[in-house]
């Protein structure tokens, strides 16, 4: 098979984004915050337009990278975003204004997502995107796939963690969690599955009626 590598650094360097996302994603760099790549963003954007998205739940702030594409795809919707680091929230909500998007539709909390989680309304968002610790991804999917309406989606960046879930030899923790969460939701009858190479990977989980 030949090499994609090229394929893919074009569609990441050939990515538009917009001022207010690009200003962000320096910021986290500086920071050293992994933020969702830019072809990343642009398929999320175009996921929450796809589904119409009016409500969204995301695991995991940061500076507010993925949020701001969530939104430029459904700029309507309303947005809850959890993030342990009040620090984040402060450039996350600066960020927002700056892109137009009212107070009123963009929810910051500041805490433990997994204290957060439970107390969310169940089925009851269009998109729950999962970006928090890697290491807890198991138990952050058990709550987005409660969250989530049927024909909603879930999604899930680095599913591919930095390229290793391709490689068996590769069997660190987050790294096997991954490849066991992708074989195990392979064979549920619950969901539909599809994994973009974008970025490191971007997880898409679509929920089906019973």
């Amino acid at each position: 098979m030949p090499s994609k590598e090229l394929s893919w650094k074009y569609v990441e360097q050939t990515t538009v984004e917009p001022d207010v996302v690009a200003a962000v994603r320096a910021q986290s760099i500086e920071q050293g915050i992994d933020a969702v790549s830019p072809a990343t963003g642009a398929q999320l954007a175009l996921l929450c337009g796809a589904v119409d998205a009016q409500s969204i739940i995301e695991i995991g702030t940061g500076l507010g990278v993925s949020g701001l594409w969530m939104l430029h795809g459904a700029p309507n919707a309303h947005l809850t975003s959890i993030d342990l680091e009040a620090d984040h929230h402060e450039v996350a909500r600066a960020a927002f204004t700056q892109a137009g998007h009212p107070a009123a539709r963009v929810r910051l909390i500041t805490g433990r997502a997994l204290d957060v989680l439970p107390r969310m309304n169940e089925a009851s968002y269009d998109i729950v995107l999962v970006d928090g610790d890697s290491a807890g991804v198991l138990e952050y999917l058990s709550h987005a796939i409660r969250l989530v309406r049927i024909g909603g989606l879930v999604l899930v960046p680095h599913a591919l963690w930095r390229d290793l879930v391709p490689d068996p030899a590769k069997r660190d923790g987050v790294t096997a969690q991954l490849r066991g969460v992708l074989r195990d939701l392979r064979e549920s009858p619950a969901v539909r599955i599809a994994v973009s190479p974008v970025g490191d990977g971007l997880l898409q989980i679509l929920t089906l009626p019973d």
